[in-house]
């Protein structure tokens, strides 16, 4: 089910967010069914592409991690990408009474992270860890992730869509400052002596 819900999210998101919302999801279904599997897509990828594919620098020879740098970094951004699905849904339950919405966690759960599946899918992309071609397909999956996102508020929470707007950017806006405070948590670490470990 999980992935019919994927392919109507990109066909067809209104339908689908309709289908979805009526379905009354805990946050147990969506979590084992969906996150923890598509989660491991850009995971998987990344610990392939960094360890096999590798990138280069100039004429050199292709930059790789060690596979144990690289699984470090696979299950720390597994986790994280985990994580940042129970984030955004506590946000949006949290922020729901503000905008006239009560909707149970497991609603703003299935919202949070069905809304993240383009992002998920784009992970493939790291099989190729080349930072141009990961983010010129990146950017695009992006505007379409908020596309579907803008359209899923209304359905999931159940108000109209000029309130779902304002609700859908007041939760976009804590998602960029969670993005810049990560950023700055990665800088930290890398700095403080986790960063990765290359092959050569």
């Amino acid at each position: 089910m999980s992935f019919l819900h994927a392919f109507g999210l990109l066909t067809r998101p209104r339908a689908e967010w309709s289908a979805i919302h009526d379905r009354h999801y805990g946050v147990a279904t969506p979590f084992f069914t969906h996150t923890v599997i598509f989660a491991l897509i850009p995971a998987v990828a990344g610990f392939y592409g960094t360890t096999r594919t590798g990138w280069q620098i100039g004429a050199g020879d292709a930059v790789r991690l060690t596979e144990e740098s690289a699984a470090r970094i696979a299950i720390l951004y597994y986790l994280a990408m985990v994580a940042a699905t129970f984030c955004v849904a506590w946000v949006i339950h949290w922020m729901s009474r503000t905008y006239g919405a009560s909707q149970p966690l497991g609603q703003c759960y299935a919202l949070a992270t069905y809304t993240a599946t383009p992002l998920f899918l784009v992970g493939l992309m790291h099989l190729q860890p080349i930072l141009w071609l990961n983010l010129l397909a990146g950017l695009p999956v992006l505007g379409y992730t908020i596309f579907i996102f803008y359209s899923g508020v209304p359905e999931m929470m159940e108000i109209p869509p000029e309130r779902g707007f304002l609700f859908s950017s007041a939760v976009m806006a804590f998602g960029l400052v969670a993005l810049v405070a990560l950023l700055a948590a990665s800088v930290l670490l890398w700095s403080s002596g986790f960063g990765p470990s290359f092959t050569n």
